[in-house]
């Protein structure tokens, strides 16, 4: 009995970790979370592979697509245009904010902003044109079933 209740604990804790796989296997992440009513979408990019899902007023909706190349290429630039490495995150509390994320985790522009504490004014430019390549892309590629 104890060797049956051990596989079944061992095959429930690998089905667990592979299933948080996509949200740790990324090269480019895009987070958008909180506010009164809290929302959550999260853009995930591995190669062209995108893992997108948004959770709103209780309703869940997931989609996985592909992004070709030429868009990746433009999100880059975007992001080398924009000093992304450069952007400063300001220091502020904020409560009961939306608050954007991104993590590059390759690539020339790697690093991590979140503006849960806003960005610095100078930099509020530059980061807005980065989260509309985001928005951009989640335009162009979701579908309107959500």
């Amino acid at each position: 009995m104890n060797k049956i209740l051990g596989i079944l604990f061992t095959i429930i804790v690998l089905v667990s970790c592979n299933s948080q796989k996509v949200y740790s296997d990324f090269d480019i992440s895009y987070s958008k979370s909180g506010g009164y009513a809290p929302r959550y979408e999260n853009v995930l990019i591995k190669g062209n592979n995108v893992h997108y899902s948004l959770e709103e007023g209780g309703k869940k909706y997931k989609q996985d697509f592909k992004i070709s190349d030429e868009d990746l290429k433009k999100l880059d630039q975007t992001l080398s245009q924009n000093n992304f490495r450069r952007i400063q995150e300001d220091h502020k509390k904020l409560y009961d904010n939306v608050t954007t994320s991104i993590n590059v985790k390759k690539g020339p522009n790697e690093g991590n902003k979140s503006d849960a504490s806003m960005m610095m004014p100078n930099f509020t430019t530059n980061w807005n044109n980065i989260l509309n390549a985001f928005q951009d892309i989640i335009n162009n590629n979701v579908k309107n079933s959500k």
